[in-house]
C-alpha cells in the first residue's frame, strides 16, 4: 500500500511538472511567434537637397515616387531628358521623381552639387527634385539606399544598384514596389503603366 501511494505521488508530481513545463513552453512560443515588426517607409527618411536644404520624404505622402541615382558623364545621362518629360507629363499631386547624383560607377559623377545642378538645368531643363550627391552602394551607402536594397529593411526584396539610372518605384503609401533596370527608359510601359494605375 505504501509503495502504491509513493508511486502515485511521484506520478502526480511528474504530471504537474509536465503540465507546468508545457504551459511555459507554449507561452514562450506564443510570444516569439508573432513579433511586432514595423517596416519603415520612405516617409521615415530625411535627406539634403541639391541646394543644401532639408528634404523630408514625409512631404510626399500620397504620391507615387520614382527614385533614381544619376550621373552627368554616363552613356545613360540622356535619360535626364526622358525623366524630365515623365515629370512634366505625370508630376504633380499623384507622382514625382527624386534624383540622387552618385559617383559610384566609373567615377561618372565627379562634380560638386552646384556643378551638377547647373549641368542638369542647362542641358536637360531638369525641374524635378534633385538631392545632394550620395553613395548608393558600398560601405558608405546612404541609409535610404540601404532601405531600398535590403529586404530586411524594405520588406519586399534584396536589390543591387547595378549602374547609374537604376530606378525604384515607391507607392503612394511610401512602400517599395520594385526596382527597374538602369537601361529601361523612363517612358517604358513598366513605369508609365504603374504611374497611371
Amino acid at each position: 500500500m505504501k509503495r502504491i501511494l509513493i508511486s502515485g505521488g511521484i506520478l502526480v508530481l511528474f504530471s504537474g511538472l509536465f503540465i507546468l513545463n508545457s504551459s511555459c513552453t507554449s507561452e514562450k512560443v506564443a510570444t516569439t511567434a508573432n513579433p511586432t515588426v514595423t517596416m519603415k517607409t520612405i516617409y521615415d527618411f530625411k535627406v539634403t537637397d541639391i541646394n543644401g536644404s532639408a528634404f523630408d520624404f514625409a512631404s510626399l505622402k500620397g504620391k507615387k515616387i520614382l527614385v533614381v541615382n544619376t550621373a552627368s558623364e554616363c552613356g545613360l545621362t540622356p535619360q535626364y531628358e526622358q525623366l524630365e518629360e515623365l515629370y512634366k507629363n505625370y508630376g504633380g499631386d499623384k507622382f514625382t521623381i527624386v534624383g540622387f547624383p552618385a559617383n559610384n560607377f566609373g567615377q561618372q559623377e565627379p562634380g560638386t552639387n552646384d556643378e551638377i545642378k547647373t549641368f542638369c538645368s542647362r542641358n536637360y531643363g531638369v525641374t524635378f527634385p534633385m538631392m545632394s550627391k550620395i553613395s548608393v552602394k558600398g560601405d558608405d551607402q546612404h541609409p535610404l539606399y540601404k532601405w531600398l536594397t535590403h529586404k530586411s529593411e524594405n520588406g519586399v526584396g534584396d536589390y543591387e544598384v547595378k549602374w547609374n539610372f537604376h530606378k525604384f518605384l515607391i507607392d503612394e503609401n511610401g512602400h517599395l514596389v520594385r526596382d527597374v533596370d538602369p537601361r529601361t527608359l523612363p517612358n517604358d510601359p513598366i513605369i508609365t503603366d504603374w504611374i497611371k494605375k
